[in-house]
């Protein structure tokens, strides 16, 4: 029975995690943890600060906030605790903390657990190289109208994804507005929607002469997530460390 906390517990992913965790026959949510922590179930100990965890556990996930990562990072590598990451957000310097942790413990980081994306993510990593020098690059994603980031952290990863493999030789334009000029060759265009109740959608369009390709991957529920994270964890418990993702999975 793998015993889990859930770092950002009362929050929506929180909440979805810990249900579909109920589900499953060899792990167990047995403690929460979140500034907005109240003891919603009996059976489940919540926490605001996760250094005042009284509880064994064998792993963390986490989605919560940037803040939390220092106190997040101490708990862990002090527990020896694996974790996996699914908090968004995150700065080049907070990437840096959670891979120098990774030497210490496992740790899988995703901006996006869902399987569908990170299939999307090695596609448009496989065909950038082919269509880059006669096809323009444009990543479209849209988001619920409470999200706090923009761009997403996926529309990040999926970009990041397709730089890496045209020798980050691309400059990423947020917002045209201000430009009154033409699009240059090197530059891929990344630009937010936020609105309603969408749950994530996003689109990754190569505009060539008189034709058009365009990837698109559309989440329907949280629920694909926290599936995502479920199986994440299951492949990381008795881990050696190490900085693992989405692609050590499929691998896997």
């Amino acid at each position: 029975m793998i015993k889990v906390l859930i770092n950002g517990y009362c929050g929506t992913m929180g909440k979805v995690i810990a249900n579909e965790i109920e589900a499953e026959d060899n792990m167990k949510v047995v403690a929460g943890v979140d500034k907005k922590a109240i003891n919603l179930q009996d059976d489940i100990n919540l926490y605001n600060d996760i250094k005042d965890c009284k509880e064994e556990i064998d792993l963390i996930i986490d989605f919560s906030h940037p803040s939390s990562l220092p106190s997040l990072l101490e708990y862990a590598i002090n527990k020896n605790v694996p974790i996996v990451m699914g908090t968004t957000g995150l700065s080049d310097e907070d990437i840096n903390s959670i891979k120098n942790a990774s030497k210490k413990i496992p740790v899988f980081y995703s901006a996006n657990m869902s399987l569908g994306i990170n299939l999307l993510v090695s596609i448009v990593k496989n065909i950038s190289p082919i269509l880059n020098d006669t096809f323009d690059i444009e990543i479209i994603e849209k988001h619920h109208n409470k999200k706090i980031d923009a761009p997403s952290g996926t529309a990040y990863m999926i970009a990041n994804a397709i730089n890496s493999e045209l020798d980050n030789s691309k400059e990423y334009v947020f917002d045209r507005h201000a430009k009154s000029q033409a699009r240059n060759k090197n530059e891929i265009g990344i630009h937010s929607i936020r609105g309603g109740t969408i749950v994530g959608e996003h689109s990754v369009i190569y505009a060539g002469t008189d034709e058009v390709i365009e990837i698109k991957h559309s989440a329907s529920s949280k629920k694909i997530f926290a599936q995502g994270a479920i199986k994440a964890a299951k492949f990381l418990y008795n881990k050696e460390c190490g900085f693992y993702n989405m692609e050590n999975l499929f691998l896997h």
